[in-house]
């Protein structure tokens, strides 16, 4: 089985948020009605099937920073593949960046996941939110909607993402790769 994972925050007040970029990629996934539900780990997940695979979509419950516990909570070793999708304050907005492993880049989410699953091998799919202005705080950044203007990037970037998801489903992380790296959606 493949989890794709979503990270960011549980609640209304966040679902909007540059920081939760990760769920509305997930979100774009279960596209057509399908609806999560919530598991025995309270995080909600929707299982369904993706050109004869089986998938698991997971959105975790237990914030940001503690995504690895919901991931390693439904992970079976050494049977499934995890991919993660989370924002990235490093990249423009509106650029992706897919990675087949490496360091958490200073990402909480990413680091919880690494702590967790006891390893960085697993795919990355990093989605560019853009750089705080000079002076802002970046929790306070993250934690906000995207400005006015950019909500269509956004959209963009969130159908983006979920494309460069099914094309690592589809041909693998290296046609990802060369595909979706040096794009901008802008």
């Amino acid at each position: 089985m493949v989890i794709i994972v979503g990270l960011g925050n549980p609640g209304r007040k966040y679902h909007h948020t540059r920081h939760n970029v990760g769920f509305r990629v997930v979100d774009h996934l279960a596209a057509g009605g399908r609806k999560f539900k919530k598991n025995a780990n309270g995080d909600l997940d929707l299982s369904l099937e993706w050109e004869g695979r089986k998938l698991l979509l997971l959105k975790p419950q237990t914030y940001m920073n503690l995504s690895g516990e919901a991931v390693a909570g439904v992970l079976q070793r050494g049977r499934d593949r995890v991919i993660a999708v989370c924002d990235d304050l490093n990249l423009p907005l509106g650029n992706i960046r897919v990675r087949k492993d490496g360091s958490d880049g200073g990402h909480k989410g990413l680091r919880s996941l690494i702590e967790h699953l006891g390893t960085d091998e697993f795919v990355r799919v990093r989605v560019g939110i853009g750089r705080p202005d000079p002076g802002q705080d970046v929790v306070d950044f993250v934690l906000k909607p995207p400005k006015d203007g950019e909500d269509s990037v956004f959209e963009a970037v969130v159908q983006t993402a979920a494309e460069a998801v099914r094309l690592i489903l589809a041909d693998g992380v290296d046609a990802a790769m060369n595909r979706f790296n040096r794009r901008a959606t802008q």
